[in-house]
């Protein structure tokens, strides 16, 4: 073979290398933006039902697709396509409405229309007090993130969904509000760790429609003490084998 034909076979081996990489990213840069896109829970707000270290799908599909569906946030269309509205309990990921360059994951409590209100730490919608009992306590750092037991309360929303709270602080500072009412194409967002949650009771306020980014899916990996998923040395210890391939309810 000359030196000629040599080079020709390197060039040609190295254009098909560069190709396939290009393709694969494409794929990748499709899936996450039309299909599923990775999350990391990044503080204690949905305890017990989400931790931190927590590596979730999120469904990008499920409430279509609005600017904050495309990398970056481009501006190129307003509104949402394809559009599908939220139910009531689902868990969110969707844009800061101050700082929409943040991620926040929360559960959807009131739709537009209704009227949220905390009394004495019972949500109340439209008047009605939610179903609250309390089902025991936890007594693992890993879970609740403080030392000691702490109770858990289980509530049953409208539509039969059932989730857990917990209650570190009795008589916290958001379990006495005012009534908010839910304005049109706005959603009510709470966490389950009621007193340790920046929500729509708080600085998140009222979410837009086109904020939603997706519906929390799957945890497909979950790491505890602040350990990366690359830290492989770490995972005979800190890895939470029981929570991998969960669905997130």
């Amino acid at each position: 073979m000359s030196v000629a034909e040599k080079s020709q076979k390197k060039a040609g081996g190295l254009g098909e290398t560069v190709s396939v990489i290009v393709q694969a990213l494409v794929l990748a840069l499709v899936i996450r933006t039309f299909l599923f896109q990775p999350f990391s829970i990044p503080s204690g707000s949905m305890r017990p039902t989400l931790l931190e270290g927590d590596y979730l799908f999120v469904t990008k599909w499920a409430y279509g697709y609005s600017r904050y569906s495309l990398p970056f946030g481009l501006d190129l269309f307003s509104g949402r396509i394809w559009g599908s509205e939220p139910k009531r309990g689902e868990v969110v990921v969707f844009k800061f409405p101050p700082d929409p360059s943040l991620d926040y994951i929360k559960r959807v409590i009131g739709l537009p229309g209704d009227v949220i209100q905390m009394r004495g730490g019972q949500l109340f919608i439209n008047g009605t007090g939610v179903p609250r009992e309390k089902v025991g306590q936890i007594d693992n750092p890993d879970i609740t993130e403080t030392v000691g037991p702490v109770d858990v309360y289980r509530e049953t929303l409208p539509n039969g969904v059932s989730y857990d709270t917990l209650d570190l602080t009795p008589n916290g500072v958001g379990d006495d509000t005012r009534e908010y009412i839910v304005p049109p194409g706005h959603y009510f967002m709470m966490g389950d760790n009621r007193d340790n949650s920046s929500d729509s009771r708080f600085a998140v306020g009222f979410v837009p429609y086109d904020n939603l980014v997706g519906r929390a899916n799957i945890i497909f990996f979950s790491i505890a003490g602040g350990a990366s998923p690359l830290e492989i040395w770490k995972w005979p210890t800190e890895m939470r084998p029981t929570r991998l391939l969960n669905f997130v309810k």
